[in-house]
């Protein structure tokens, strides 16, 4: 058998163990290099992405300049340069990331020192559905005391045209600039409410000059209503709590429906008003890295004051970054409908005189949960009156008559007993609910003058926050609380449990 040994010239060897070293040296290179090779396929994945991208920006290069050289016509690079960097951000998928020319970015930086011409609201362009239906611009909400807010754009609003051209083909900055213009000029849209209500509307552009907060005491509750997060939400907010320190409060209700957000800045501070030391957002980036920003200054609303945060569709971003923080803290109880969904951070980078909007981050709540697209549920369910699908032609043909409007208009002075007859004859010929009727014609009425700061005639989500601080029994119902990640793990639980069965 040992003549069956032969080593590498054919001949026998001497011994089985210089094959069997020979094997085993081999054998240990072998695994060395494959285990090399595993542990580098990062770089070598890195090298081809490196490789891919210079491939296609030497293409892109290529084709730009094969264009102007052999187009029919001469073409402006500039106008080559736009198309393609929308193109690009385009095929991100991303309502909130785009390309901004330099009007837009020109609009943007107006629209940060809140002094710009337009209509007054919030807009955005929602991703085309799956089933191909056309993605027309959306009101996330109207800014109160602004030409938009007084025409009754309510959020959730789509505008289908604007002055005659369908905005499913526009973006959400060529829709913006199309809005917003010299103050004194007008605009012409259609609004789609719903499924089925359609109606034009003409606004007048004026100058829009954000308010950021209104507070006032509802006996010895403060109320303070967050318009918007800019640079000075903060400064606002705090002369608010002062005022309602003076008048001796026992509870505060944060109002932050329609509230679309802002700075992000902005509302780690107004977070910081209500407790310290906690962490309040979590930014979590592929290019930044990962960022807690945390409560470090001594609140200025004592722990033992009751908090109530007013919530609704209208709630989006900063603003839900706040609701959210309060929430997770255990620090206040949530009222109201489930809020927009906006969990991510844009940032905005010139380049040349134009630049760029792109999605940076994402943002977790205190106790980790993701609210994109999903949104922060009320504690408490409170609907405000709506119409519903069978409500919509006999409300299509009440708005399209501008009946409201004209009464509203014809009796400015109007009191209780005549707003009642005439919200009963439109009972009588329209035959829709009451109290929807009364609220329409009461949001006309405050369009038409300045707004009173809070009604608790018909804000049904208002005061049932009055009522449970009055009744004393928030305590209890805090106890009965959970996380925003709680939640959604319950939910998480429960659909796997229904697909199961």
């Amino acid at each position: 058998m040992e003549n069956n040994n032969m080593n590498d010239s054919g001949t026998p060897g001497k011994s089985g163990k210089i094959s069997l070293k020979f094997v085993w040296v081999v054998s240990v290179i072998t695994f060395c290099l494959i285990f090399a090779l595993t542990l580098t396929p990062r770089p070598m994945a890195q090298s081809r992405t490196q490789q891919e991208s210079t491939h296609y920006t030497n293409t892109i290069r290529s084709v730009f300049e094969f264009i102007q050289r052999n187009f029919i016509e001469e073409v402006d690079p500039r106008i080559l340069f736009e198309g393609a960097m929308t193109g690009m951000f385009d095929s991100l998928g991303d309502p909130y990331s785009a390309y901004l020319p330099e009007s837009e970015m020109t609009s943007l930086g107006d629209t940060t020192h809140g002094n710009f011409g337009g209509v007054g609201m919030n807009v955005f362009k929602p991703a085309p559905g799956i089933d191909g239906r056309p993605s027309f611009l959306e009101v996330a909400s109207p800014i109160e005391d602004t030409p938009a807010w007084r025409a009754g754009i309510m959020p959730g609003d789509q505008i289908v045209r604007i002055d005659g051209e369908p905005t499913d083909v526009l973006s959400s900055d060529e829709a913006v600039s199309r809005l917003r213009g010299v103050p004194g000029t007008d605009v012409d849209i259609i609004i789609r409410r719903g499924e089925s209500i359609e109606f034009p509307i003409t606004l007048t552009r004026a100058i829009i000059e954000v308010p950021t907060v209104r507070h006032a005491m509802i006996g010895d509750i403060g109320y303070l209503n967050l318009l918007t997060f800019t640079p000075m939400t903060l400064d606002r907010s705090r002369d608010a709590i002062r005022e309602f320190d003076a008048g001796s409060y026992s509870g505060l209700i944060l109002d932050l429906r329609n509230n679309y957000g802002g700075l992000l800045d902005s509302a780690v501070a107004i977070s910081n008003l209500f407790a310290e030391g906690r962490n309040v957002v979590s930014t979590r980036s592929r290019a930044m890295g990962n960022r807690d920003y945390i409560a470090r200054s001594a609140a200025l609303v004592p722990s033992h004051i009751p908090i109530i945060v007013l919530i609704n569709r209208g709630s989006a971003s900063a603003s839900e970054i706040v609701a959210g923080a309060l929430k997770d803290w255990g620090r206040a109880y949530l009222i109201g409908e489930r809020t927009f969904g906006k969990g991510s951070v844009q940032q905005v980078f010139p380049v040349d005189n134009a630049g760029i909007k792109i999605t940076t981050a994402r943002y977790f709540t205190p106790s980790g949960a993701d609210i994109d697209l999903v949104g922060i549920p009320p504690d408490r369910e409170v609907r405000l009156p709506e119409f519903s699908e069978t409500d919509a032609p006999r409300l299509n043909e009440l708005m399209n008559t501008n009946r409201i409007a004209d009464f509203v208009r014809d009796n400015p002075n109007a009191n209780a007993a005549a707003v009642e007859n005439f919200v009963q004859s439109l009972y009588r010929e329209y035959n829709l609910e009451l109290i929807l009727l009364r609220r329409m014609v009461r949001n006309e009425q405050n369009r038409r003058t300045i707004a009173p700061i809070f009604d608790l005639e018909y804000d049904l989500q208002l005061l049932e926050a009055v009522n449970i601080l009055r009744q004393g029994n928030f305590n209890s119902l805090m106890q009965n609380t959970r996380t925003l990640r709680m939640m959604q793990e319950e939910d998480m639980r429960a659909e796997a449990a229904s697909l199961a069965s």
